[in-house]
Formats: C-alpha cells, structure tokens, sequence
C-alpha cells in the first residue's frame, strides 16, 4: 500500500517554502552540479547554456508544480524525487527525455506523457496512483516502476503488450496482490510475454509457460480485445511508412505535371510571349507533354531505386536481428546456468547460517566464527560466479556491437553506391529536361519572331499586345525576354535536381548516423540490463543474510 504522504512529509525540508518550478531553481540546480574548487568558480562565471543541459536533479524541493522546463529542449534525465507534485504537466516539450523520476509525491493520475516517444525509464514509485492508463504510447520504455501506489485493479497492464521494449516492471506494494485467485506474478508473467524481470526477479521460460497455462483463456480474450487495435496501428504505420517511401524516393511532385505548371510561376516574361496566340500555345502544350515524359521516367527511376535501397536495408537488419537472436540465446543460458549455480550457493549459505545463528544463540562463538568463515567463502564463491557470469554477457554483448559496427560500416559503402548510381541515373534525365527547355525557347522564339514581323509588315501594330509591343522597335527586345524566361526555366529545373542530390545524399548520411545511433542505445541499455540484474543478484545474497537472522530472532522470541 502506498505510504507516500507520510513518508514525503517526514522527508521533504521543512524549511523550503512550496512553489512551482521556475527559472532561478532550474539555474540554481545547474549550478550546483558544478564541479569543486576553481574548475567550479570558472563554469560559474560562464553564462548558463541551457541548450547544452542533459540531466537535472530537483529532489527535496517542495515542488508543488512542473513549469518553466522548456528552456532545457536536451534534457535526457529529470529526477523530482520527494516533492509535493500532484500532477503530470508540462513536460510536452522534453521530448529528448530518457529518463523521469517523480518517486515520493502525491500524484494520484498517470498523463500528459505522450510527447515522450523517446523515454526509456519511468518511475512513478510511492505516489497515490489508483489506475494503470496511458502509457502504451511509450514504445521506447525499458523500465517502469509503478510500486507503492494504490493500484487495485490489472485494468491496464494488458496495455503494456504493446511496450514491445519494456523489460524490467515493479508494482510491489500495491492493494492489487492476486488476479482470478492466482498471484499478480503469475498474471503478469502469461500476458507479457516480452518482459525479463517483474519485480526485479529474472522471469525464466519455464514460469511464462506455468502462467500462460493458467491465464490460457483470459489470454486469449485478451488477444481477441487487441487484435481490432492491432490491425489499427498496423494501418497507421503502414499510412506513415507510404508517406516516409515517397519522400524517401525523392521524386515527390514529380509524377505529374507539378515541375512545368512551376516553370511559369512568377514568370513575366514567358507570360507575354504566351500572348502571340495559338502558335505559342502550341508550343507550350508540347513543352508540357515532354517535361512529362521525362519526369515520369525520373519518377519511376525514383521507385524502383528506392525499392532496392530497401530491399538492402531489409537484407542488413535481418543479418542483424539474427546475430542479436544468436547473442540472446547465448545470454539466456548464461543467465540460467548462472541462477542454477545460485540456488545451490544460497541453499548451502542458508543451512550455513542456520547453523551460525544457533551456535550464536548458544554462545558458541568459536565454532560460529568458524561458520562465518564458511559463509564468506560461498560469498567469494557467489562473487566469482558472478564476476564470471558478468565477463561472458559482457564478452557477448561487445562482441555483438563490434560485430553490427563493421557489418555497418559495410552497409554505408553499399547504400551510398546505390545512391550514386540513382543520382547519376537521375542527372541524365535532367539533362534532357534542359535540351528540351532550351528547345522550346528557340521554337518560342521564332515563333515570336514571326509574329512580330508579320504584325508589323501588316500595319497591324496596334493588335500587338502591349507587353510585346517594345519588340516592334527592338528587336532585341524579343532576345531578352526569351533569355528571361529561358533563365527562369532553367534554374528552376536546376533547383529541382539540386534538391534531388542534395535530399538523397542527406537520406543515407541520416540513415547511417540514425541506425549508429540505435545500435548504440541498444548497447547502452544491454549494458544496464546486465549490470541491473548483477546488482540485484548482489542485494538478495546480503538479503539473505539478513532474512535468516530476522528468522532466527523470531524462532527465538517464539521459544
């Protein structure tokens, strides 16, 4: 059950008035993460680059309320442990958080949250939550803690099937301890079949299998629920992908006649020598149909090309899925090879102590110096297994990473070859694009020529329309609006294949930093998720200790 107001209340500083979250506390708790000494007094002199912040502590500060934090668009950690908060707000803007502690506060709804898309730890520990709700927009989430509320209901937790990512959920402390006359781990275990550890216990196969047996026909209810919602985000991804392959292809507004109704825009110059009548209509619906031809052919190029840049990218994540596949295999066993050497360890640790609190009890103190002597060497037996243990995950888990950093650095060289060949594929196009418009200006011009000169020759000058009515006395006139419009024609088709080259060498520049970019996040968080279980294995081998003195006390008060 929670016991959030009386332990906030006995733990906050009295002394600090409450307040919201404003400028001069975010400045102050930068400051105070300065280093010691005159390192410490030169950063203090320097102006605050907020820009540049990354993590911020606002613990013990009788913070009544979130504001002011988007002055820190970089923040990838925010810690508000022990404050008087009774609301999630104004964090939209934090859209590069990773981490958020609001442990130890009064808030009793999970919301405003969605705009997070990157967060990876959650922890709303020890708050007046009732509701499991609105947190399966969070698909980057890896660890959630939700432990000492007020949660009585599993509405919600089926919700956590869509958090492909999480791995590491706590709701230990909660009025909710069984589901359907089963406890609330057994729940647990069957309907999330992707996570690792529930309160902070490894989930081995064999316990997801127990409990999927149990939950088999809640589960498949729970199947049957989602599956509308499923085939929902399925759509919208698929919707959100057409648009990214589009754009990705680079010849967006190219399959129809987008480039040449843009020639003429804001073109004075080609719009009075439109004004000769039928015989430059004539020639402009020709123009029309032969930018058409070509950019049809860009725009199919774009397809296919993008097709096989895709067809490459699948080929390399799923080199890399199979070699993280391989890894995972590896690690389990790992793992289970090494709670299997636990068990044993901890089982002759606890007969051990057994032993050393009954000796202790009858002042035998030789013989249960001796026993602890026993007990320090199943603990350097532990540490072992453990240091062991560690250095094979850890051995696995760089060798991965360095296997997926070469293969990458393959795939670069490959992406950017089927770029090339696209964008020199494409330029020839644009080379036509040019000899066409260069074409259509000489045929406009002769056609203007003409028009012109049999206007005059006719004693039709006044029939002239006004705009060209200059080419009557100049016949220069006529050269440099064709040169105009000819110049305008061409930097517009110029523009769209810069914007072509330009986009596609961007596209594999951003593709490579961006799958560098996950690979070392996925590396980070391995790298945590191991070190995390290490630690706990660590903490429930010093809790074992202690729970076999508290028994032996109580045996002995019982006597």
């Amino acid at each position: 059950m929670s016991q959030g107001p009386k332990v906030i209340s006995e733990i906050i500083h009295p002394e600090l008035e409450p307040g919201v979250i404003n400028h001069e506390m975010i400045r102050q708790a930068i400051e105070d993460n300065y280093h010691k000494g005159e390192a410490g007094r030169l950063e203090r002199l320097e102006e605050v680059e907020y820009n540049s912040v990354e993590v911020l502590r606002l613990d013990f500060q009788n913070i009544l309320r979130i504001d002011h934090l988007w002055v820190l668009p970089n923040l990838t950690k925010l810690s508000l442990n022990f404050n008087r908060l009774d609301k999630i707000e104004n964090l939209d803007t934090l859209v590069a958080l990773k981490e958020l502690d609001l442990s130890f506060n009064y808030i009793e709804k999970i919301e405003n949250l969605d705009n997070l898309k990157n967060l990876e730890i959650l922890s709303l520990f020890n708050n007046e939550i009732e509701l499991i709700e609105n947190l399966d927009s969070l698909e980057n989430l890896i660890i959630l803690s939700l432990g000492n509320n007020k949660i009585s209901t599993p509405k919600g937790i089926e919700r956590f099937r869509f958090l492909s990512k999480l791995h590491c959920l706590n709701l230990e402390g909660n009025p909710l301890q069984e589901v359907d006359g089963y406890p609330l781990k057994k729940y647990i275990h069957a309907i999330l079949p992707n996570l690792k550890y529930y309160q902070y216990a490894f989930i081995m196969n064999e316990m997801k299998e127990e409990a999927s047996a149990l939950y088999e026909l809640q589960l498949r209810q729970i199947e049957e629920n989602e599956q509308e919602e499923i085939e929902l985000r399925e759509k919208r991804a698929k919707a959100i992908a057409d648009e990214q392959r589009l754009s990705s292809s680079f010849v967006e507004n190219l399959n129809e006649h987008q480039l040449f109704e843009s020639l003429f825009e804001n073109d004075e110059d080609g719009r009075a020598l439109r004004m000769i009548g039928d015989d430059a209509e004539e020639l402009i619906k020709e123009y029309r149909n032969d930018i058409y031809a070509i950019t049809q052919q860009i725009y199919q190029l774009g397809l296919e090309k993008h097709e096989e840049r895709l067809d490459e990218i699948e080929m390399f994540e799923e080199c890399v899925r199979e070699g993280q596949k391989r890894a995972q295999i590896t690690g389990q066993t790992t793992v289970e090879n090494f709670l299997a050497e636990k068990e044993d360890i901890f089982s002759k640790t606890k007969t051990i102590l057994k032993r050393v609190e009954a000796m202790a009890a009858h002042n035998e103190e030789a013989d249960a110096i001796e026993g602890m002597e026993d007990v320090e060497k199943q603990l350097g037996l532990f540490n072992a297994r453990m240091d062991y243990t560690w250095q094979q995950l850890m051995e696995e888990e760089v060798q991965l990473f360095e296997t997926v950093e070469e293969a990458t650095a393959q795939f670069d060289h490959t992406i950017q070859d089927l770029m090339n060949q696209f964008i020199e594929q494409a330029q020839t196009y644009f080379v036509q694009l040019r000899d066409v418009s260069l074409n259509f200006s000489d045929a406009l011009s002769e056609a203007v020529t003409g028009y012109i000169t049999f206007m005059s020759a006719s004693g039709a000058e006044d029939k002239v329309p006004q705009e060209l009515k200059e080419c009557l006395e100049d016949k220069d006139a006529i050269m440099n609006l064709i040169a105009g419009m000819r110049d305008n024609h061409m930097q517009k088709i110029d523009a769209r294949e810069d914007r072509l080259v330009s986009r596609g060498r961007q596209w594999v520049s951003s593709l490579i930093e961006e799958m560098q970019k996950s690979e070392i996040q996925r590396n980070r968080a391995k790298i945590m998720e191991i070190n995390y279980f290490l630690d706990q294995m660590k903490e429930s081998f010093e809790q074992l200790q202690a729970d076999v003195h508290e028994e032996a006390l109580k045996e002995e008060g019982a006597i």
